[in-house]
């Protein structure tokens, strides 16, 4: 079972009448090259507690990073453009800070008119923001009279403006968070049966820990992409040039033998669309044995069609990674038929990690997902039984005000 404890206090718990109210969210955007955003969505997620904010009377101070600047202040990484857009959305007055912390950044957060939503700079510009360092978090506390965590993206991370902050201040779960940690309790506690985790990348190396924790909880677990030929050459298969870890191949096997003595079946590819090398172009054939030579990139027909059939016996259904090289049209079958599936299926389902939302939304089935999850590493960590540190600092009493 998952580490992760559920229990987090929530937004409404707080007092937020005449608060200022400190925020961590996540607007780490992408932008072109002429520094426009390209996909707000991070941006519009963040809106519903701001707005919930506002409407309690609470003074919004908005943190996040942006990239990874390493300590460093790059031009190219300011969050003026975050505030620009933001300030589209909200249509709220945005005061957009050039600093995160210091005397006249505590002046700028009191002198913000009402009504006004406060945007600190890139917190990341700050050498001690991802290593966590008290004092800096003592510093973002100076400007909130209350935290509120709404980065799911980032609670993986004991970073600054995570966790740390926390210590200092009475603190809750924004809506997003709240929505996210709801849903993986669907998942991971007391799920409706059956429970089926669809799983698939390219590195058993990574999933191999989400498998382990999955184990005790689902019925069944499909594996796909290239993580499945380290499980089929730990059952004697050969697969050719595919995807390979030989130093996982005894963990896979404990896995497997720990899944069959808990009654968990783990299903596995049996047919695969394979090709000449790891191109675009590559002609792709279907086999059912992977020869010499020759390298999956894509789960086949058959095992397409025994995924569904699993799928939409699924009462619950949890999915974490493509089944091929999604990307490129050749190769895109197995994660569209997954993706359709999933989004036909009468269950609760939870679509998490990076490759999987980008590619139900490629496949225009985002909007009949029950939950798509904001953070790629911070989904996988709580599905791999992982406590998640920016969400455990808001279990923990507080010390002194900073």
């Amino acid at each position: 079972m998952a580490a992760m404890r559920f229990d987090v206090p929530h937004l409404d718990d707080l007092d937020l009448a005449g608060k200022r109210v400190l925020v961590r969210v996540d607007f780490n955007v992408p932008q072109d090259e002429a520094g426009h955003i390209t996909d707000d969505t991070r941006i519009r997620a963040s809106l519903e507690t701001i707005e919930a904010i506002l409407a309690k009377q609470g003074r919004p101070v908005l943190m996040s990073h942006l990239g990874r600047p390493e300590g460093k202040v790059l031009e190219s990484l300011r969050l003026k453009p975050v505030a620009e857009r933001l300030e589209q959305l909200t249509k709220k007055k945005v005061v957009g800070l050039d600093e995160s912390i210091g005397p006249a950044v505590e002046k700028a957060v009191q002198a913000a008119p009402a009504g006004a939503i406060v945007l600190l700079e890139n917190v990341r510009f700050h050498k001690g923001e991802t290593k966590g360092d008290v004092e800096l978090a003592k510093s973002y506390a100076k400007l909130g009279d209350v935290f509120v965590n709404d980065a799911f993206g980032t609670s993986h991370r004991a970073e600054s403006s995570v966790s740390v902050v926390a210590q200092f201040l009475p603190s809750a779960a924004g809506r997003l968070l709240e929505r996210e940690v709801a849903a993986f309790r669907k998942v991971l506690e007391n799920p409706a049966r059956p429970l089926v985790a669809i799983l698939g990348g390219a590195k058993v190396s990574d999933k191999l820990p989400v498998v382990a924790n999955l184990i005790p909880v689902c019925d069944a677990i499909l594996i796909g992409g290239g993580m499945a030929y380290t499980f089929l050459k730990a059952l004697g298969h050969e697969v050719g040039g595919s995807k390979l870890q030989a130093d996982q191949l005894e963990a896979v096997k404990q896995t497997m033998a720990a899944a069959e003595k808990r009654g968990c079946r783990i299903l596995l590819p049996s047919d695969h669309v394979v090709a000449d090398a790891l191109a675009e172009t590559a002609k792709p054939s279907t086999v059912t044995e992977i020869p010499a030579g020759k390298l999956a990139l894509d789960i086949g027909p058959e095992t397409r069609r025994r995924y569904a059939v699993e799928i939409a016996k699924a009462k619950t259904v949890v999915w974490n990674g493509p089944m091929g090289v999604f990307e490129w049209e050749s190769f895109r079958a197995g994660t569209a038929a997954v993706a359709k599936a999933v989004a036909e299926a009468a269950a609760y389902t939870v679509v998490g990690g990076g490759d999987s939302v980008a590619a139900v939304e490629l496949l225009g089935v985002a909007s009949r997902i029950k939950h798509i999850s904001t953070g790629g590493g911070a989904s996988l960590e709580l599905l791999g039984g992982k406590a998640l540190p920016g969400i455990e600092a808001l279990l923990r009493p507080r010390v002194a005000k900073a």
